[in-house]
């Protein structure tokens, strides 16, 4: 099983032809209301591929609650353990333009975590496979998170995003980082491609359309990126953290799992909405084949 520890948003999406400057209007073509979340995100990515996902997290007792925690029932994902509070559920404002993205996040609800939540990741880590935590919940629960796995030798990856709230304890609990560029840069500085030479089998950097990239024995492994029509890049990290937990739960070896997760985040930019183009496992290994 994969646990998914982590954030349900709604994403409100808006397409332009140009991102506005400072104090600058502009005219849209689209608007959207689509189930995001990097938590959700993730947990609806490694269902796709035929995984069995559990969610934890914490929405509102609102009707963006009730739709999310619906949309992830009907991908097949236990919701048991998604918690209702008097808070709105969290968001994310999106603005989608020349095949990229601005995203703010409104965590709500996200940032409503207590005590029981721990003891409900004490219950579920154990029995799982594999566990995802990003950092759109208080980093101090997923910390919690990260011991717990550690302490039942159950294989972690951490999503470093947004790295508002990521420190260097975090990296003690063995978990598998899975930076971008952006989030190593700020995590390492400039210099990040050498120093995370030291993470080796700890340390995944997704490149966006260029694929991924690895600490090797001796050097810098590259994973190519695909020849794409990109119509919307949201969610793209999302689907290769959770076709990645996918691989690593089949007990596949990490760079086998990591070739599979830059197939899938390649198939993810080709439709509008971080959830809608999330591919099933037939179409990953088909891409594979190319």
């Amino acid at each position: 099983m994969i646990t998914v520890i982590g954030s349900i948003n709604m994403d409100l999406v808006v397409r332009t032809d140009n991102f506005p400057k400072q104090g600058e209007t502009r005219l849209g073509d689209l608007f959207a209301t689509i189930p995001g979340g990097k938590g959700a995100n993730q947990a609806v990515a490694a269902a796709r591929l035929g995984a069995d996902v559990t969610m934890l997290g914490v929405v509102g007792n609102d009707a963006f609650g009730r739709e999310l925690t619906e949309n992830l029932q009907n991908e097949g994902i236990h919701t048991a353990s998604i918690k209702r509070v008097d808070k709105p559920t969290g968001i994310a404002n999106i603005l989608v333009s020349d095949q990229d993205n601005r995203i703010i996040v409104v965590p709500g609800a996200n940032h409503e975590w207590e005590q029981e939540m721990v003891l409900e990741m004490e219950r579920i880590i154990p029995q799982s496979k594999v566990v995802v935590f990003q950092l759109e919940i208080p980093v101090g629960m997923v910390e919690k998170g990260l011991a717990i796995c550690k302490e039942h030798n159950v294989q972690a990856i951490l999503n470093p995003a947004p790295t508002d709230d990521f420190h260097e304890g975090l990296l003690q609990y063995g978990a598998l980082l899975t930076p971008n560029e952006s989030e190593a840069e700020t995590i390492w500085g400039a210099e990040w491609k050498k120093a995370i030479q030291s993470f080796q089998n700890q340390v995944i950097v997704t490149l966006g359309k260029d694929g991924a990239m690895y600490p090797g024995e001796s050097d810098a492994v590259y994973v190519t990126g695909y020849p794409v029509e990109v119509v919307d890049t949201t969610g793209a990290g999302d689907t290769f953290n959770g076709a990645l937990a996918y691989g690593l739960s089949q007990n596949w070896e990490l760079a086998k799992s990591i070739e599979f997760a830059n197939a899938a985040a390649s198939l993810s930019v080709e439709a509008l909405g971080a959830q809608t183009g999330m591919p099933k496992r037939a179409a990953v290994d088909e891409r594979m084949t190319r």
